[in-house]
């Protein structure tokens, strides 16, 4: 079932924090590394896109806000607040800025303000190690006393976000938080909630303006929920844009619309249960919400769910091939399989708790345990993205592959794009309908960045997955 269900028992008290990073700067735009240096400000572009951000949060009811103290990032937070102001209900409020060191960009002594071209060319191995190696990422910088030490800019960004974000469940437990920062503290203070460390860095995407959501059911020890990650349609972007210098494949990871299980909160597993009406519009949704982007490829679990909702999306591609697999089966619940919940805990005491708080340890009755299913989805994911790897497409892009599936086994692949085991699996949230894209700068072995994940605006127009989500 789905972790805001099944953690939400055991501890009720969910703290949501909503990351913004902060709009498009005159450095940005000119391409100019900023770090600590405070001289940017917003482009007019930068502006729109801030109080884009306001227009999509208006009517939310925020608990705290922050802002890193770096003008690009205080002023995309104010106006975010004024234009939540403006927006929402008459008598709504909104709480005081507090500005915070904690969550300054990173640190990069000796290349602010230099361009990224000029710091490759004047620090070529330790550019390189920031693109490919972040947590062993350092620069040699002079103390007072002019004696040089080793500094590691991305461990110590991400040791600001951690006991920062440790402070915020202190103080505000329960609550809905908003931080606007930057991209790469961005990147530390979702990284450092999901459980990956410093070497994860180039593998999550934060656009200007992009809005993730993080929900904490228990301390910080138990770790977040990853929501939702680099959303970017309310800025007229429905996926965030590829980077130049990424060469493979982008994939289009899709849950299956809702089916009156996962409605009623049923186990489906392997039976194979067809879309319910409101699937079949989720599918429609997420075809219109997909419908200017060019997809080259699509496979599908060979289930009925899925192949359902990507029928609905590809009747605005209909010169692509759906190709269908076993390997992106959902997970065997054995004799789950058909039940609900509490048939599930009389028939198997504890066992259902324990798949809640320990998936990784148990082994479903007559079915699978997540061993299995990690195995299946590299298997499955693998070759469709060595498949794809070696394709140019006739104008000289490489191709865009949608792929839909379903909840576990979409959890399990994006683990493993994460670099997580199936430990983690709870930390990934697939509302039904949901999109994430992921991105290849090269084969099948170079490492894979999670562009966006658990899209699902183009179902309700809120940043928060409010589909039924329910049962795997």
């Amino acid at each position: 079932m789905a972790l805001a269900h099944s953690l939400a028992r055991l501890d009720p008290l969910k703290t949501t924090v909503i990351i913004v990073r902060h709009g498009e700067s005159t450095s940005n735009a000119q391409r100019i590394i900023q770090g600590h240096h405070d001289t940017a400000v917003l482009t007019e572009l930068g502006e729109q896109q801030a109080r884009k951000v306001g227009e999509m949060l208006a009517g939310l009811k925020l608990d705290a806000v922050y802002t890193s103290p770096l003008k690009r990032a205080a002023r995309t937070c104010e106006l975010i607040v004024e234009t939540m102001g403006s927006r929402g209900s008459s008598g709504a409020t909104i709480p005081p800025i507090q500005t915070t060191d904690w969550i300054k960009e990173i640190n990069l002594p000796l290349w602010e303000s230099k361009s990224f071209a000029d710091a490759e060319a004047n620090y070529p191995n330790e550019f390189k190690a920031w693109r490919q190696d972040a947590n062993n990422f350092k620069m040699a910088v002079p103390g007072p006393d002019g004696k040089t030490s080793d500094f590691y800019p991305v461990r110590d960004i991400w040791e600001r976000a951690t006991q920062f974000l440790q402070t915020v469940l202190q103080d505000h437990a329960g609550q809905t938080v908003l931080l606007v920062g930057h991209s790469a503290i961005n990147r530390a203070l979702i990284g450092s909630s999901i459980g990956v460390g410093p070497e994860s860095l180039n593998r999550m995407g934060q656009e200007n303006c992009a809005i993730n959501v993080l929900n904490f059911l228990g301390g910080w020890a138990a770790g977040a929920q990853l929501e939702s990650l680099n959303l970017t349609s309310h800025l007229g972007k429905a996926l965030p844009k590829r980077r130049s210098r990424f060469k493979g494949p982008r994939l289009l990871l899709v849950r299956h619309g809702e089916t009156d299980w996962n409605r009623d909160g049923r186990f489906q597993g392997q039976i194979d249960i067809p879309l319910n009406e409101n699937g079949h519009r989720q599918a429609a949704q997420a075809g219109d919400f997909l419908q200017n982007i060019r997809i080259d490829a699509a496979v599908t679990s060979s289930m009925l769910r899925p192949k359902e909702t990507a029928a609905g999306i590809l009747r605005h591609h209909p010169n692509v091939t759906l190709e269908t697999t076993e390997h992106l089966w959902e997970i065997s619940h054995g004799e789950w399989e058909g039940k609900l919940e509490s048939e599930i805990e009389a028939g198997y005491p504890g066992l259902l708790g324990k798949w809640q708080s320990q998936p990784e340890t148990v082994q479903m009755p007559a079915g699978e345990n997540l061993a299995d299913v990690w195995r299946r989805a590299k298997k499955g994911w693998g070759s469709i993205v060595g498949a794809y790897s070696e394709v140019e497409m006739g104008d000289g892009r490489s191709p865009t592959v949608m792929v839909v599936a379903h909840d576990a086994i979409n959890k399990a692949i994006l683990c493993q794009v994460m670099g997580l085991g199936p430990k983690s699996f709870w930390q990934f949230k697939q509302g039904n309908g949901a999109v994430s894209v992921i991105d290849y700068h090269g084969g099948p072995d170079s490492v894979p960045v999670l562009s966006a994940a658990n899209i699902t605006t183009h179902l309700s127009g809120s940043i928060f997955d409010k589909t039924a989500a329910g049962a795997l």
